[in-house]
């Protein structure tokens, strides 16, 4: 019978570590991409109002916010404290909504221009006659998929 000998001096390879800045590189690359960023610094307060019905938005990528409330402390001694509609950082007013559609359109390809979702975040506090000028304002621009953002209703049941 043949007999077989063991080697005893066998020599663990190293790990070969060129590659690892590639890796490093792609994994930062692909969270650089990824990334969404703040769209627009709220400069009203808004509390969204409380719904039992409610469903996510499906593509956030093709919806566009109006807020409305007031404006924070800091800026009310120049803007007031009556209720104002905000269009990405800046304060607007009803007749400026037109033109906002027509930017945030522009900025979506051609197939998602139909599926283009404005969402209206008010603040409860605030009265329907903005909120009525506002979708008016919309029809004219012909942006009619319209969405309210509010917040989940506590489950609290008072007897």
């Amino acid at each position: 019978m043949a007999t077989f000998k063991r080697s005893s001096k066998k020599n663990i390879g190293t790990i070969n570590t060129a590659s690892l800045p590639d890796i490093v590189f792609m994994l930062l690359f692909f969270f650089m991409v990824s990334t969404v960023m703040k769209n627009a610094d709220l400069k009203v307060k808004v509390t969204p109002p409380a719904a039992t019905e409610i469903k996510k938005l499906e593509k956030k990528s093709l919806v566009s916010y109006i807020f409305i409330g007031k404006p924070l402390p800091k800026y009310q001694k120049l803007y007031g404290t009556e209720s104002r509609i905000q269009l990405n950082d800046v304060f607007s007013t009803v007749s400026d909504i037109k033109e906002f559609i027509i930017k945030e359109r522009e900025q979506l390809d051609e197939n998602d221009k139909a599926f283009m979702t404005i969402s209206i975040k008010a603040d409860k506090e605030t009265k329907m006659g903005i909120v009525t000028d506002i979708k008016q304002a919309l029809r004219k621009a012909n942006a009619l998929k319209i969405n309210y953002s509010t917040r989940k209703k506590s489950k609290k049941k008072m007897f």
